[in-house]
């Protein structure tokens, strides 16, 4: 395999650092940490040019909050800074991850999403008579740094690309030498990455034809329901012994009874949404409106947030509930 060189040239050039200000600023350009490295633009993106080509990175200055959606989880906000180089690497690096990716891995692809995982698990909905749903206990926290060291590697040639990726790699653990910080542009890109291994065993050793996976929720297909079971296995081994990660129990059903992926139930010939993303809306929803009618909000940002919540629920078979809340809410 021939890697790609001359990378830290790129990603040190100014008008890419430009272009990764211009992205990491969106949306946020009146946060303080915005303004401020805004102010003094050019001497600030020179400082990141600098640092790139001296492959000495200031990185790890972390804010940490917790969320509650779906579950509990540590969010690690990088430093504005940060968030610039992440994008610069990211703005020349993509092409080259995305050269390693299957066309079954849909997290975050150009051209990929939740959305489209979902339509293509349909269709093997409908194709097969057996799924196997299987994820990973802890993806993030459980990444192992020397073995994503040792991939990234395996992709890219340059020593000081090496040297920016270990910086930001060893700027987080869960325990040592454990862990990618959830919030990250690096972090979802080197994660997918991380279990793109795993899908190559997936569709050249064990010849799995009917296979999605999005981040670390993998779904699996098979007429054969023993056979599923056996590959099941197979990679739940080559996982715990190449990747050092766990599996949560398998969830082994027929594709009649409805696969649950994403937020959503799929069958056949619909989507409909689960129990949990019922009660994420309602609760948001409410949520949303105290906004507004305490004036927290106004209307444009009220809109802002309820549009993608709708959004989410019009891709499922779910106008009879969205009705429902709506009259609650609304009276009529």
């Amino acid at each position: 395999m021939k890697r790609e060189t001359n990378l830290i040239e790129k990603i040190a050039d100014p008008d890419n650092l430009r272009l990764a200000y211009w992205k990491a600023q969106r949306g946020k350009s009146c946060k303080q940490d915005v303004l401020l490295f805004q102010k003094q633009l050019d001497a600030n993106l020179l400082s990141l040019i600098t640092q790139i080509q001296q492959a000495s990175v200031i990185v790890g200055n972390y804010t940490y909050f917790t969320v509650f959606d779906p579950k509990q989880r540590l969010i690690c906000a990088a430093a504005f800074p940060e968030r610039v180089l992440h994008h610069a690497i990211m703005n020349i690096c993509t092409a080259n991850f995305e050269k390693y990716q299957l066309f079954d891995s849909y997290a975050s692809r150009l051209g990929k999403g939740s959305y489209a995982a979902l339509q293509r698990a349909m269709y093997y909905q409908r194709k097969y008579k057996w799924f196997l749903k299987l994820d990973v206990r802890k993806y993030f926290d459980s990444i192992d740094h020397q073995i994503l060291i040792e991939l990234l590697s395996s992709r890219f040639k340059e020593t000081k690309l090496h040297n920016i990726f270990y910086d930001i790699i060893d700027s987080y653990h869960v325990e040592t030498n454990k862990g990618l910080p959830i919030g990250n542009l690096t972090s979802q890109y080197f994660a997918n990455h991380y279990l793109a291994v795993s899908d190559h065993y997936i569709k050249e050793q064990l010849k799995i034809e009917g296979f999605v996976r999005y981040m670390d929720d993998m779904v699996l297909w098979d007429n054969d329901k023993d056979a599923l079971n056996n590959k099941g296995k197979q990679l739940q081994s080559f996982i715990k012994t190449f990747l050092k990660l766990e599996l949560k129990p398998f969830c082994l059903n027929s594709t009649q009874k409805g696969l649950p992926f994403l937020g959503y139930t799929i069958y056949s010939n619909m989507l409909r949404l689960n129990r949990r993303s019922k009660k994420r809306f309602i609760i948001k929803l409410n949520k949303y409106e105290e906004n507004l009618k305490n004036n927290y909000w106004n209307q444009t940002e009220f809109q802002k947030h309820v549009l993608p919540l709708l959004a989410f629920t019009k891709h499922a078979d779910s106008f009879c509930f969205r009705k429902k809340c709506m009259e609650k809410i609304y009276g009529q």
